[in-house]
């Protein structure tokens, strides 16, 4: 008898296997790399410092008013223009490289206006696909004579998402700038919420502790620039919160003033809560800050005159800009020995970043 001949597979499936596991092979071989570079901080490490002109003033001075400006500059990619996918739209960077030239003007002129003693900001990008690789960092450290120190808290040589316009190549964290010459210049560490593989391509969240002098004592103003997690189930925010709040309190208990502040991603006591209330409830919704997970006896400061921050599910709407959702989840949290003069959130209109900055003058009680 004659052999059969083997039955073939039709070409048409030969050829989607072999692209599944073509796929499939790139896939694994994709994050066989990045878990190998995958950026693993210490718990703790000194800042990286960035190229500026340098701090004339070497101490801080109790009884003087100083002024401490908070930015979220949302790496000059999300101003008025922008939505942002993780937010219900669909972009992940601006599509023409102006827009970010222009923001990241719009945010020099800002802090140049202003004149601050101090100055926090967040989301800062130093060589990243989304802000057209510019050093950021280097060029907001230039707006003044300051110290500038530099804690990365999202490094990746390559995030998949979303696809086909993914984030690509990302390096952006949050800057200090200091007119007083602080004594050191930390990054600590916050809890990661996310587990291996998701945690190779998302934010290591991270402190950036300055450490400001005191004239004629041996206590210090230590400064805390911010931006805790976002896109968590919330156990994220409330370890990293808690963390934050025995850093505070071990601080303050050394005798130090102590000023914490940014981008919390939870709205603070008090907020009005008919003004901001949830349009729809799919939409992303910000941790809170309870008065009993802080201190007793701190200053849990937000302005709820001004928006500080809104959803990017589309761009702003200046037709009707009531339609918008808003927040106001940046802030600062000071001391007891910390007396508060002003706080005001400035209205920057959502021109050049998806947060407006908010304004801290205070001054240390002798």
């Amino acid at each position: 008898m004659e052999a059969k001949p083997k039955r073939r597979l039709p070409l048409v499936l030969r050829l989607l296997i072999t692209i599944v596991l073509a796929v499939i092979l790139l896939a694994t071989a994709l994050i066989a790399y990045l878990t190998a570079v995958e950026f693993r901080p210490d718990a703790e490490q000194p800042a990286e410092t960035v190229a500026a002109r340098g701090a004339d003033l070497e101490s801080a001075v109790p009884a003087t008013p100083y002024t401490l400006l908070s930015f979220n500059t949302g790496y000059a990619g999300l101003g008025e223009e922008s939505d942002f996918f993780m937010d219900g739209g669909k972009q992940t960077a601006p599509r023409d490289p102006a827009i970010v030239e222009k923001n990241l003007a719009g945010i020099r002129a800002i802090l140049e206006a202003q004149k601050c003693d101090f100055l926090f900001l967040q989301e800062v990008d130093r060589n990243a696909k989304r802000s057209r690789r510019i050093d950021e960092a280097e060029m907001l450290a230039s707006v003044g004579a300051y110290s500038a120190a530099f804690a990365p808290n999202y490094v990746c040589a390559y995030v998949p998402y979303p696809i086909p316009d993914t984030i690509g190549r990302v390096e952006s964290g949050l800057l200090t700038l200091s007119a007083i010459r602080p004594a050191e210049q930390t990054r600590v560490a916050l809890p990661v919420p996310f587990s291996w593989p998701l945690r190779i391509a998302n934010l290591k969240r991270c402190l950036l502790v300055s450490r400001v002098p005191v004239a004629d004592s041996e206590k210090e103003l230590v400064l805390i620039n911010l931006h805790l997690e976002a896109y968590d189930d919330g156990a994220g925010k409330i370890a990293q919160t808690k963390q934050l709040a025995e850093l505070l309190e071990t601080e303050y208990e050394k005798g130090n003033y102590v000023i914490a502040g940014g981008d919390f991603n939870q709205t603070f006591p008090g907020i009005d809560s008919v003004r901001y209330a949830m349009h729809d409830p799919e939409n992303w919704t910000p941790g809170v800050i309870e008065a009993d997970m802080l201190p007793s006896g701190w200053k849990i400061l937000a302005d709820d005159r001004t928006p500080t921050c809104r959803l990017l599910d589309r761009p702003f709407d200046r037709e009707a800009p009531d339609s918008m959702q808003y927040y106001v989840i940046d802030g600062f949290l000071c001391s007891p020995n910390v007396t508060v003069l002003s706080l005001e959130t400035l209205d920057a209109g959502f021109r050049y970043s998806d947060h407006n900055p908010v304004l801290l003058q205070f001054e240390l009680q002798k």
